[in-house]
């Protein structure tokens, strides 16, 4: 895709003297508030966005079957550990290179590549368990092959969305691109529910390789001239070194993505937590872990809506968001019923979704054009590949020391790197904590020292 008329790139940011502020705006660009759908105006994105509705509810059916019948097929939650680890390896092994490759490459072809891998594999999977042939190995491979497709796949759609609708509906449309996948995740669960119940997870894998329609269709309806295009970078030596010294040496994208890679190594691995729950602790089958999949959707649309209106990703949101999380995990753990449990799948995925969202938006908002397949690639690289490392360690606290012990280590791990990575924010910003009043209210803020310092007298 070539740029033509009409078409325009996204500015790049300016760089950064100093390191932002937790109060400050992650994104360098000034904040526009729009309506909550104002990007759906886009006919590409449209297009984008009611493909993904389709695949993205057969994409939850498919893990919700993956997940039970791994442990249907061994009985063992670090077997549905080591699935996960599969899928999520090759992001973990090739992320990057994959990053370099978008950046290199036209995105909506390399979708359609991406999107038509995914098809097959899932159909041949459906073929696999309907005949009665499936075997675990099945799984372990099927798995593998969609996180290769994934290496390429996840830093293309991540950064085309910037192409559909330009910088100044970017931030909507990233929100609601999170809001689509997780209201996916309220009907997929329970029909996965349903269909494994009455006739086999063979059909939900069956539903997810024909879902590939949608969207391979609305790729191919688009209209190129339409689409802010940007220049692809030509291929050379040193790209990949390029890419991690531009993350590293900025601050506002290096901190959220260390961050979120020990929420996502060691918090986000609800197959594994939850199957267990669903199994082990409340001894409720299928249907808890379809409905708690489902109630934790629920929370995650309502966190993508939130920041669909909101005009600012900031740091000291994800910070307090992933802090919460981590804490709600550890509660989670000790509830005693089932429906206590239930219900605090809510919160999570509410909190769970503003650090997802914060996350990807400021670093898409924060990053220059030509780097952000780079950039995305390193970010989902360390979100989604800390899988391998998390799920197998997860899986085997949870299978020695019971689903409670292992879903309170995430969630401590998770409150903790919030705290810490909180504070170290604040020193590289020169920021201090600030507990006051404020119309009658307590407010809790970070401020600069020299602002602190110049009040302090009159306090």
């Amino acid at each position: 895709m070539s740029s033509g008329p009409g078409t325009a790139s996204a500015p790049a940011p300016e760089p950064h003297d100093s390191p932002p502020a937790l109060d400050a705006p992650a994104s360098t660009r000034p904040a526009r508030k729009s309506s909550m759908f104002s990007s759906l105006k886009v006919r590409n994105y449209r297009l984008f966005f009611m493909g993904q509705v389709v695949s993205n509810i057969g994409t939850w059916m498919q893990r919700i079957a993956q997940d039970w019948l791994v442990l249907s097929l061994t009985g063992s939650s670090a077997a549905v550990g080591i699935t996960t680890a599969l899928q999520f390896l090759p992001m973990l092994l090739f992320g990057l290179y994959g990053g370099v490759l978008v950046d290199r490459l036209r995105k909506r072809p390399a979708l359609l590549v991406t999107q038509s891998s995914m098809a097959l594999t899932a159909i041949a999977l459906a073929v696999l368990t309907l005949t009665g042939q499936v075997q675990v190995w099945h799984v372990y491979v099927a798995a593998f092959a969609v996180g290769l497709a994934t290496v390429v796949d996840n830093p293309a759609r991540q950064s085309f969305v910037s192409e559909l609708v330009g910088p100044g509906q970017l931030q909507n449309a990233v929100s609601l691109n999170s809001a689509n996948f997780q209201s996916a995740r309220l009907v997929g669960p329970a029909v996965a529910g349903i269909l494994i119940t009455g006739v086999g997870t063979g059909y939900a894998f069956l539903f997810n390789g024909l879902s590939f329609i949608a969207p391979l269709t609305g790729l191919l309806l688009m209209r190129a001239r339409e689409l802010h295009v940007v220049e692809r970078a030509p291929r050379a030596k040193g790209q990949l070194r390029e890419g991690v010294r531009y993350v590293t040496g900025r601050p506002e994208l290096i901190w959220p993505i260390v961050l979120v890679g020990f929420v996502g190594t060691f918090a986000f691995n609800f197959p594994v937590y939850l199957s267990a729950f669903a199994d082990d602790v409340f001894h409720a089958g299928a249907g808890a872990y379809s409905m708690f999949n489902t109630l934790m959707a629920v929370g995650s649309v309502a966190g993508a809506l939130l920041a669909a209106r909101r005009g600012t990703a900031r740091l000291r949101l994800l910070i307090a968001a992933a802090l919460v999380f981590g804490t709600l995990e550890v509660v989670a753990a000790t509830t005693p019923t089932l429906w206590m449990f239930a219900l605090l799948m809510i919160p999570l995925g509410l909190f769970g979704m503003t650090v997802n969202v914060t996350t990807n938006t400021s670093i898409q908002m924060s990053t220059d054009p030509a780097m952000r397949g780079r950039v995305m690639a390193l970010y989902m690289m360390v979100f989604l590949g800390g899988s391998p490392v998390g799920a197998p360690i997860v899986g085997w606290i949870t299978d020695t020391y019971g689903a409670r012990v292992g879903l309170a280590a995430g969630g401590a791990v998770a409150a903790l790197a919030a705290a810490v990575i909180g504070l170290i924010l604040a020193r590289v910003g020169n920021l201090r904590l600030s507990v006051g009043w404020h119309r009658g209210h307590p407010r809790v803020r970070f401020v600069p020292r020299e602002q602190q310092e110049a009040l302090a007298p009159a306090a």
